[in-house]
């Protein structure tokens, strides 16, 4: 129960007139200095800030909500949290946000287990608090879709991959009767590209994909962009299809494919590309097991450069998406879509969305084919 000298002291909170007068300027001058306008000098703005400090005021976040009729709160939904490059791409969003005076009310999904209904309850949620403004992270076709498909007037900001049971067009037309809607993600058909290009430069012809999960649309893009490249490029490839992004299944899944290669005889291929690092890794594993050596024997590839690849043995060959970069994008975009400022530049635009580069990480674990 809140004391009698607790209420007094409720009721002496200074207002923005209080600092105006301390200060000797007008409330719009205050306002300016809170809201971080140029338009104020030095000097004024030191002499505010002194004062704000003297009185010990806080902006009521209640009055500037009224006043501007916007919450300034963005509603993040995500899926697939507990990877590495969804938790990158959150702290980003949130970091950009909050420079802006902007806060983020999160959502989490579980990519595997929700459903689309799921997804739309939610956003039900943040619309009854007033968000200014969704951030989708999709990964999967049915997160991807629920997005595209929710009804609301407000902006919204979809971070997925390109490629998928729908694709970016199709998502923008179930978008229309909605507020407007921006597609991001990383541009993974380059990455894949970039990875083609350098197995093929040291000579590999043969090649194991370890795949990612069908209902993630990385898995999906990443899959038909190797594929499209090891074509032209002439690499012959043999795709193994994993359920899910984890070491242990990739693990069985290279100790299956190896122990059918030494029953049939067959001769190794002199490379593997796994859609994730988790896959590398389960794989490297395997490989150790089988006496087969990294890279002498057999060449190891990854994707994602979770913290401690670097330092795997041998260091991993595996392409850096830049999440960070991801989720800064995607928060500037929400504000552009809001009117807060200006669009951001993407390097590329393609498939409908704009994308952030991936770079390869060149290491140990990939080197010049040896001919079996």
């Amino acid at each position: 129960m809140s004391s009698t000298a607790d209420i007094r002291n409720a009721k002496k909170r200074p207002s923005i007139f209080e600092v105006a007068r301390s200060a000797g300027v007008s409330h719009q001058t205050v306002s300016r200095v809170i809201n971080d306008s140029p338009d104020v000098s030095e000097t004024t703005r030191a002499k505010v800030q002194r004062a704000i400090d003297r009185l010990g005021y806080r902006p009521s976040s209640s009055a500037r909500a009224l006043a501007s009729r916007r919450s300034r709160t963005i509603g993040l939904i995500v899926g697939g949290m507990r990877f590495h490059g969804q938790l990158s791409t959150m702290g980003a969003i949130e970091s950009v946000a909050r420079s802006h005076g902007f806060f983020i009310s999160f959502g989490l999904i579980d990519e595997a287990k929700d459903s689309k209904r799921d997804v739309e309850r939610l956003c039900g949620m943040f619309l009854e608090q007033n968000v200014d403004a969704f951030i989708f992270l999709a990964p999967t076709d049915m997160m991807f879709a629920a997005a595209c498909q929710t009804r609301s007037s407000k902006p919204k900001v979809i971070v997925s991959a390109t490629h998928g049971k729908m694709s970016v067009e199709e998502g923008m037309t179930h978008n229309r009767g909605s507020g407007v809607a921006s597609f991001l993600g990383i541009d993974q058909w380059s990455a894949m590209k970039d990875v083609a290009t350098v197995v093929r430069g040291m000579e590999h012809r043969s090649a194991l994909y370890l795949s990612g999960p069908p209902q993630w649309r990385d898995a999906q893009t990443r899959l038909q962009a190797w594929q499209t490249y090891c074509r032209q490029m002439s690499i012959q490839t043999c795709i193994v299809r994993a359920r899910d992004w984890s070491a242990g299944e990739a693990y069985a899944l290279m100790n299956h494919f190896l122990d059918e290669i030494g029953r049939g005889g067959s001769a190794l291929p002199t490379v593997v590309v796994a859609a994730s690092d988790s896959q590398a890794i389960g794989a490297s594993r395997a490989m150790h097991e089988h006496g087969i050596r990294i890279p002498q024997d057999v060449s190891l590839v990854g994707f994602d450069d979770m913290p401690g690849m670097d330092n795997l043995y041998p260091p991993l060959t595996t392409v850096h998406p830049h999440f960070d970069q991801l989720g800064a994008l995607a928060m500037r975009e929400a504000l552009a879509l809001m009117g807060e400022g200006p669009h951001p530049l993407f390097r590329e635009s393609l498939h409908g969305a704009g994308l952030v580069p991936a770079t390869l990480m060149k290491r140990r674990s990939l080197a010049k084919a040896r001919m079996h």
